[in-house]
């Protein structure tokens, strides 16, 4: 027998920053969930190391809350657009969605994506206010907002008899607490236990007695048992070593349930059954892909297969060719590469990859340019040595005129530095939508501009609003093509010989521009060692040494001191390069190139 006697399927959705995995934490640790004397990290949903280092949830992750006589399998989602495919495929395994949104910030574009998501699906929607508690709090105002979306929202998707009468509750999820009144703080969650217990969320209803069918929305991997298809049944049940048939997208394939786990608080739990509405884990096929049927019969239907929104941007990945490749990575060759970026694809429905002409080189696509940076960066840490190009928008063709991807871009900001961002977003081709104050001292301002416009544009947006806006985006979907734009305003300088580069020789270059390296390090000829102040590109010797004498001068004994230089990331190296330039990535380095090395056969000329 369960120990519970209903089932909750409940998403926790919001824009990023809006407190969504720390309010999880505190609905952990209430629930009893922990033992007394266990330690607990913050943010415990965040159990990835990229995911602790950025503050950001990149993996929609579950866990299982029991409260009274009900047992919620919770969902943690991501909160940034370019994670969007975690966010639709967790939708296809809840019946309810908690929204949370900051009282002070309001909704944001990854708001409306969730909701219009939610609502296309028919999922009860709660909202949370988070963050009652700021200073700048404006609750009225942004429960309003969500109001007045819900109604937009239901208007343009021609939603007739959508319920607008959705309950809000406000909370705090730093200090744990949550309250049905704005006015009314109260000591603990219980509010929001009690409300997603209650009969407001729908318990699943499906046909148990039917024959199996199951969509497997997620994969991981378990050591011990190999591939783990995860999803949740739609019909009928499940037992442990049954005989069930995979379902694929040009194949079936029968195989035996070696295992079935459900989630239990934040582990999972070995049942030997499971019935329809229940999320499950199960292994003994190895072959599975997101979007396959599982079902009990040979001839059964295949459920309708996962589509998310397509791929925009894309990435040119390539086998290492750098002077210096070898020395700090383990995997350097294309097949081990592929192998990666397949694995990868299989994991995540929103990346797609290609082969192209050259047998060393991949293309790979996704939403944006983070998404595929966090891709990137799990793939040094694996050990590899690889190369990427400029990220570059996928652009598509209507009615034979060139199309690009748009995005509607939502800044808040510092009053102050509304004509430099403004400015900035011009020359990308942004067209200003609204401007409205937030408070006394910030401003929020809406663009539409192309997805290609906001390549390498965070860095300039942290550097003008210094380091206090808050950027967001929403995909819009293909419009027409808006002209050529320059990648980048400065040129680059680079070295013209290989070597060890010298305090000496970095010191006189000082005039020329921003260094991105350090005395010591090796460099080789075509390498790039900084932003030129002009807009084409210099060479420049960086290995030079000063010539030693016999002689004593007033300037000999001088102490070299050089400024220091910005930590070398690969989100910032993605946002700098130019089309003719590579990001050299080793488990250790990140280091910038020209695609042609040698300084004879490029010219210095940017177009």
């Amino acid at each position: 027998m369960t120990p519970y006697k209903f089932l909750k399927n409940i998403a926790v959705v919001a824009h990023v920053d809006h407190g969504k995995t720390t309010l999880v934490d505190g609905l952990l640790h209430q629930s009893g969930t922990f033992g007394e004397r266990e330690e607990v990290k913050e943010r415990v949903m965040d159990s990835g190391d990229i995911e602790r280092e950025r503050g950001i949830t990149i993996k929609a992750k579950n866990c299982a809350i029991f409260w009274n006589d009900c047992k919620i399998n919770l969902l943690d989602t991501p909160g940034h657009a370019d994670f969007g495919g975690e966010v639709e495929r967790s939708l296809m395994m809840v019946d309810g969605v908690l929204l949370l949104v900051d009282a002070a910030e309001g909704c944001l574009p990854q708001t409306r994506f969730v909701l219009s998501k939610a609502m296309q699906r028919g999922i009860k929607i709660g909202v949370v206010v988070n963050k009652v508690d700021r200073p700048d709090a404006r609750i009225d105002e942004v429960k309003e907002e969500i109001e007045d979306l819900l109604l937009e929202l239901a208007s343009f998707l021609e939603i007739e008899d959508f319920d607008l009468d959705i309950p809000f509750l406000y909370a705090s999820g730093k200090d744990g607490w949550a309250s049905l009144n704005q006015d009314e703080q109260t000591s603990d969650l219980r509010v929001l236990l009690d409300f997603m217990a209650s009969d407001y969320y729908p318990v699943p209803s499906f046909d148990k007695e039917g024959g199996l069918e199951l969509l497997v929305t997620n994969l991981s991997y378990s050591s011990f048992l190999g591939t783990l298809s995860i999803g949740r049944i739609q019909r009928g049940k499940i037992t442990k070593h049954s005989q069930a048939t995979l379902i694929g997208k040009d194949n079936r394939k029968n195989f035996k349930v070696s295992s079935i786990q459900v989630y239990d608080k934040l582990g999972m739990n070995e049942v030997e059954e499971a019935e329809a509405g229940e999320i499950v884990i199960l292994s003994g096929v190895e072959e599975s892909q997101i979007g396959d049927t599982i079902c009990d019969k040979k001839d059964g239907e295949p459920l309708e297969r996962i589509e998310v929104e397509p791929p925009t941007v894309g990435v040119f990945v390539s086998v290492s060719t750098s002077p210096l490749s070898g020395q700090e990575g383990d995997y350097l060759t294309s097949r081990k590469l592929e192998e990666f970026l397949v694995d990868s694809c299989r994991h995540n429905v929103a990346l797609k990859y290609e082969e192209t002409d050259d047998p060393k080189v991949y293309k790979l696509m996704g939403r944006g340019e983070l998404q595929l940076a966090i891709v990137f960066e799990e793939l040094r840490r694996e050990g590899f040595e690889f190369m990427l190009s400029r990220p570059e928008v996928i652009f598509g063709e209507e009615d034979g005129q060139k199309t690009e991807p748009y995005e509607k871009l939502v800044l808040d900001i510092p009053s102050d530095a509304t004509g430099a961002v403004t400015e900035k977003l011009a020359q990308r081709k942004g067209i200003m939508e609204g401007m409205v104050p937030i408070g006394d001292t910030r401003t929020r301002m809406e663009f539409i501009i192309p997805s290609r416009g906001l390549i390498g544009y965070r860095s300039r947006f942290l550097t003008d609003t210094r380091g206090e806006g808050i950027m967001s985006s929403e995909y819009l979907g293909y419009r027409p093509y808006a002209g050529d734009l320059l990648a980048r305003q400065n040129g680059a300088i680079v070295a013209d010989r290989p070597g060890k580069m010298t305090p000496y020789a970095l010191f006189n270059l000082l005039s020329l521009g921003k260094q991105f390296v350090k005395p010591g390090e090796k460099c080789y000829e075509g390498m790039v060692i900084g932003e030129y102040t002009k807009t084409n590109d210099t060479n420049v010797n960086a290995v030079r040494e000063k010539h030693l004498s016999s002689m004593r001068t007033a300037g000999k004994d001088v102490n070299i001191i050089l400024p220091p230089i910005q930590p070398r990331t690969l989100d910032w190296a993605l946002d700098w390069i130019d089309n003719d330039e590579w990001v050299e990535v080793t488990p250790n380095s990140i280091r910038i190139r020209k695609k042609v090395l040698e300084a004879n056969m490029r010219s210095v000329v940017r177009k």
